[in-house]
């Protein structure tokens, strides 16, 4: 059944013969559909977004090409076992290199200034845990590296009101989110893969055949279904992924900034970067769990606050800074880091719950959901 008025013309180029409908048209979406034109060169693909731009986090995010700070590790290692925890810094670890690798890193502008940890003063125990633990999970990661990733270093930032060691990794670096998308948007298309943006998909019937996909605007079908739709993704996987919004800010241009890298304070949960002379810095969903479980974008007093003030005393004390714009992206979290990368049925696959490391571990998720189909 048609909703909308397509001619002959839209129908014969768009909607017919589709081979594998993918939704979600950001990191994941679209590896999974350069990855399914290099395994089925003659295949029609169509990838449908919800967003005029790619919508959950894929153009929102920080722009970390990082896999993990060490009090993230640390943490994670009480909720998984070693071998998960290193099985997962392995994928972060690998997806930066295929991101890399299939983009170059003058288009997503990478830069390896390393990364850096720094602790407030009033978490004295978790420091010296931190502190303590480097050798042990130098020696959980050098097969892996093959080298130490983490040591301590004096703060040469002049940041306020921390303990006297930062934690360097030599290995994590930072890109142009937006050029990064751009980037794979030009590759998605010069495959002859055809993305369609404000397109909401409202349900999906398997058939013998394939599947009957429904949007606010139309019906088709096609022969097998990828859902990349990591944030949205709760009622698809039956509530293993759960919306998580991240609240990020930019201060206009700083005069004599000297801050080079990615910063990550407590556990991940708030993180900055410069952006050229500016400070990119996002976080504090740990403020209130409850009302960032969400699929909705938007930005509260509570967390802009306390990410202003930790600019203020404690990143840039004695810098005159203005805030020259505010946002926010959608992860998938759910109780395990690892994704759901699945068949969901016959005609049916996914690839979701990129942890908040989309970045890291999008474009290989997007790699194994293509491989899970056969053709």
């Amino acid at each position: 059944m048609m909703k909308a008025n397509l001619s002959y013309w839209e129908l014969k180029n768009w909607f017919s013969n589709i081979d594998f409908a993918v939704v979600g048209s950001g990191i994941v979406g679209l590896h999974a559909a350069l990855r399914l034109r290099e395994k089925f060169p003659e295949s029609k693909i169509l990838v449908l977004e919800r967003g005029f731009l790619p919508q959950g986090a894929s153009t929102k995010n920080a722009g970390f090409a990082c896999f993990g700070s060490i009090s993230e590790i640390i943490d994670d290692l009480r909720n998984h076992s070693e071998e998960e925890v290193i099985q997962l810094i392995r994928k972060r670890w690998q997806g930066l290199q295929l991101l890399r690798n299939r983009l170059g890193d003058a288009a997503i502008d990478y830069k390896l200034y390393g990364g850096y940890e720094l602790f407030l003063k009033d978490s004295e125990s978790h420091y010296n845990e931190c502190l303590q633990k480097i050798p042990f999970i130098n020696e959980v990661l050098k097969p892996l590296f093959k080298a130490d990733v983490f040591a301590k270093q004096i703060d040469r930032f002049d940041f306020r009101g921390i303990h006297e060691y930062l934690v360097f990794n030599p290995f994590e670096g930072q890109i142009d989110t937006g050029n990064m998308m751009e980037a794979l948007l030009k590759q998605a298309i010069a495959a002859n893969i055809l993305i369609l943006n404000r397109q909401n998909v409202v349900a999906y019937h398997e058939t013998s055949e394939g599947v009957q996909i429904s949007t606010d605007d139309f019906d088709f079908s096609a022969k097998k279904l990828l859902f990349a739709t990591n944030g949205f993704a709760e009622k698809l996987t039956n509530g293993a992924v759960k919306p998580a919004r991240a609240q990020v800010l930019i201060t206009e241009p700083i005069p004599n900034l000297d801050i080079k890298g990615t910063f990550h304070i407590d556990r991940g949960y708030y993180y900055f970067r410069n952006f050229g002379d500016r400070i990119l810095f996002g976080g504090g969903r740990n403020l209130d769990f409850e009302g960032e479980t969400t699929s909705a974008f938007g930005q509260t007093d509570l967390i802009q606050n306390k990410l202003e003030e930790i600019l203020k005393e404690v990143i840039l004390p004695g810098h005159n800074f203005k805030i020259e714009h505010r946002w926010s992206g959608i992860m998938g979290m759910g109780s395990s880091k690892k994704p759901i990368v699945e068949k969901l049925s016959e005609h049916v696959y996914c690839g979701v719950r990129l942890g908040g490391m989309g970045v890291a571990i999008g474009s290989l998720v997007g790699q194994e959901l293509a491989d899970l189909v056969t053709g």
